[in-house]
């Protein structure tokens, strides 16, 4: 990652409500989420809804697709690693091998379904 995605990466985040919906979407894991149910789940008008997403896909930190009617949104591992990889290049001079953390949401998520029904 560069450092004008990282800066477009990290200001889209500093917003309450972006970087609660980017954390949710990584809660969630790859499968994602209608933008319905992230209104619900936030308690966010979907206009006001709207434009966070946008926000967030321009800053390629989630995914967007059509399933029939409905959008989904997911997060996108590979950007959030790579900030992550970013922020922490030099972590105690040692690299980032020493101390990043990496999300890898196919070997943590595994099987498992996360519990769609916690807000």
């Amino acid at each position: 990652m560069d450092k004008k995605a990282a800066i477009a990466a990290l200001g889209a985040l500093a917003q309450e409500t972006r970087l609660d919906l980017f954390r949710l979407l990584v809660t969630i894991g790859p499968e994602g989420l209608p933008a319905g149910v992230i209104a619900d789940r936030l308690g966010v008008l979907p206009a006001s809804l709207s434009f966070h997403l946008q926000q967030l896909v321009h800053a390629s930190l989630i995914n967007q697709r059509r399933l029939g009617r409905q959008l989904i949104y997911s997060a996108e591992y590979r950007a959030m690693n790579d900030l992550l990889a970013y922020l922490t290049e030099n972590c105690c001079g040692q690299g980032v091998a020493a101390c990043a953390p990496a999300c890898d949401p196919a070997a943590s998520c595994g099987n498992s379904k996360p519990d769609t029904a916690a807000a």
